[in-house]
């Protein structure tokens, strides 16, 4: 058994679980879209990817946009390649559940999955969100490019000063460049699709981005 007491912690790389070279199999076509989720995919799309809790709620809320081609969930922003569901949750490979956007930026705005992004969630809430507790649940936005690095972080400051008019808490999310994505297991994957009735811990705070 691994120990639950490094689970609000991040490993330090050399303290991290080994991984593997196998990547995970998966069935590369969306459950509700009918679209890709891994390459190859079109050229004129772009990616995105959030963490903000399970990402079984994360994910429906980020297919539900309109002309999004994609999404799936997975694991990044840690140290053990190639992760299993399992590793992840004893906060021994320091990955956060994550949510990987496949969206046309003719049709779908950067700034509208960022507002998206800020008010499904709480942000303010560290290592966990609601009641689920973890370094896999942190609050991140992982950038591709300078620009989305640019908007996410302007959308931070702007996010904070409307919360900090309702009287809310300081943002800890994590805005950092990308780092290897994981494909999660794929029964995880359009999970809230397949099983309407799951659980969704997902809930924000209540303020509108604008």
């Amino acid at each position: 058994m691994f120990s639950s007491s490094k689970k609000l912690v991040l490993p330090n790389p050399e303290d991290a679980l080994p991984g593997r070279c196998a990547s995970m199999s998966i069935t590369n076509r969306h459950f509700v879209t009918g679209n890709p989720i891994a390459p190859p995919l079109p050229d004129n799309v772009q990616l995105a990817m959030f963490g903000l809790g399970c990402f079984w709620g994360a994910e429906r809320k980020f297919w539900q946009v309109q002309n999004v081609f994609s999404t799936a969930v997975g694991y990044s922003a840690g140290f053990t390649p190639n992760p299993t569901y399992e590793e992840v949750c004893t906060g021994l490979t320091g990955h956060n559940e994550v949510v990987l956007v496949v969206y046309d930026p003719s049709l779908t705005a950067y700034q509208e999955l960022l507002a998206l992004f800020w008010q499904s969630h709480n942000p303010t809430q560290g290592m966990r969100q609601g009641n689920d507790t973890g370094t896999q649940y942190r609050s991140g936005i992982y950038t591709y490019s300078q620009v989305q690095w640019d908007e996410a972080i302007k959308s931070r400051e702007h996010y904070q000063h409307r919360l900090s008019q309702y009287g809310q808490g300081q943002i800890s999310t994590e805005i950092v460049p990308v780092k290897p994505f994981y494909y999660a297991e794929d029964y995880h994957q359009q999970f809230l699709a397949k099983n309407p009735e799951g659980y969704c811990g997902l809930g924000g705070l209540g303020v509108a981005f604008k």
